[in-house]
């Protein structure tokens, strides 16, 4: 197979994966009769759910209470991230490539910790969080290089959805202006969680966006 041919291949299985993971989500949803979901996605995962909006809510029959993106990547991709960094943060651009590119953050603590956590995060707690990190990224969802390619998400979102986008002050990995990009796309003014990093829902604050997340949840119409 020439290059040109396995990078056209490699970027649609890529895509392949996002839209399975999307379809399973969708699958779920139109067979509930007595819940209402509310889908909540994290950074990259924060795409699966976006994919779902742009492109397979229309289906779900309005079974869909509402969405919640967490530091999530712009619908646009990483793209506008990656150069921002490099033009502003050269530093912590070349951090966040051999972290999350080269996956150096299974092999080094402090990388680990300044990426993803607090810098108050006890060590021990995130040493466990990097074991599992470590065995759930070996089979990665999103080719980084490649993200730009395969994501088909840019679409004009329903407006009758109702999405949170919250974000972390001392994200390490999506910016300020990454967060107000995706929420600029969705119609609604972006929550900014301070005092907590990247993985919001483990860092050594996590009450903070949980209780950002549940008071949100007390403004829709749904059953807990």
């Amino acid at each position: 197979m020439r290059l040109h041919q396995f990078t056209r291949v490699k970027a649609m299985i890529q895509m392949v994966q996002l839209q399975t993971h999307a379809a399973d989500i969708a699958d779920f949803i139109k067979n509930q009769t007595t819940l209402s979901p509310v889908l909540i996605g994290h950074s990259f995962g924060g795409l699966v759910v976006q994919y779902y909006l742009a492109n397979l809510e229309k289906d779900s029959s309005g079974n869909l209470a509402g969405a919640v993106l967490i530091c999530s990547v712009p619908p646009t991709g990483n793209s506008g991230l990656v150069w921002r960094y490099l033009f502003t943060k050269p530093v912590a651009a070349f951090k966040v490539t051999m972290s999350l590119a080269l996956k150096a953050f299974r092999t080094s603590l402090p990388l680990c910790k300044e990426t993803f956590f607090s810098q108050e995060m006890d060590d021990n707690l995130v040493l466990r969080y990097q074991e599992l990190m470590t065995e759930s990224s070996r089979l990665p969802l999103f080719d980084l290089k490649k993200l730009n390619v395969s994501l088909p998400v840019a679409s004009v979102p329903n407006p009758s959805t109702r999405v949170l986008v919250m974000g972390a002050a001392d994200d390490f990995i999506v910016d300020a202006k990454g967060l107000e990009e995706t929420a600029s796309f969705y119609g609604v003014q972006p929550v900014c969680v301070e005092g907590v990093a990247h993985d919001m829902m483990l860092d050594s604050s996590w009450e903070k966006g949980a209780q950002v997340i549940l008071s949100w949840l007390q403004n829709l119409d749904i059953k807990f």
